[in-house]
């Protein structure tokens, strides 16, 4: 699980995703030292060790490293809200505490985000799922849903007592659910 980053790390890892490319220790240090005094070493070592976190990787170049961001800052804001909300004894007050926390702008991308995420899901894509639902969700829609009902072979009756109730368990296939389909 990621840990959220420390101030320093924080600011060296915004100029590499805002940068969005390999940078230098130094092109970092310059940009810094805009902001704080701060000391080539201490960036060096806040990149080495956010390689070692596996935040970013690095290439050498000479006898200098160019640092280059793993995932995005996007990414990592969600794995930190996923690590929070997972930490709550109660996830569903955790959301709602959240949103209503969230601006005009946040909710409206979060509904944004959601229509996303429902689009790309096969199972709530009503396209996607045409021809395969069941006999309830067919009812549910207004048709008339046809029971499964065995492949004939043979048309010689079968003796009573062989014949068993459809669903009661005699004659099903092992495995097989009540509603015709297997797993």
């Amino acid at each position: 699980m990621p840990r959220r980053l420390g101030d320093l790390e924080d600011a060296v890892m915004t100029r590499v995703w805002e940068w969005n490319r390999p940078v230098t220790v130094r092109e970092v240090l310059e940009d810094l030292q805009k902001e704080r005094s701060i000391a080539y070493t201490t960036v060096m070592t806040v990149l080495d060790n956010l390689h070692q976190k596996g935040w970013v990787r690095r290439e050498a170049e000479g006898r200098a490293y160019r640092y280059e961001a793993v995932s995005t800052r996007a990414a990592y804001a969600a794995a930190l809200m996923n690590e929070a909300w997972s930490a709550s004894d109660n996830p569903a007050a955790a959301l709602v505490a959240f949103f209503g926390m969230m601006s005009p702008e946040q909710r409206q991308a979060l509904r944004d985000a959601v229509r996303m995420v429902q689009v790309d899901d096969p199972a709530e894509d009503p396209e996607e799922r045409e021809g395969t639902e069941g006999p309830g969700e067919a009812a549910a829609q207004g048709e008339r849903a046809e029971p499964p009902g065995p492949v004939e072979e043979d048309r010689t009756p079968a003796p009573p007592e062989a014949a068993g109730e459809p669903g009661s368990g005699e004659g099903d296939e092992p495995g097989a659910n009540a509603g015709g389909k297997g797993r």
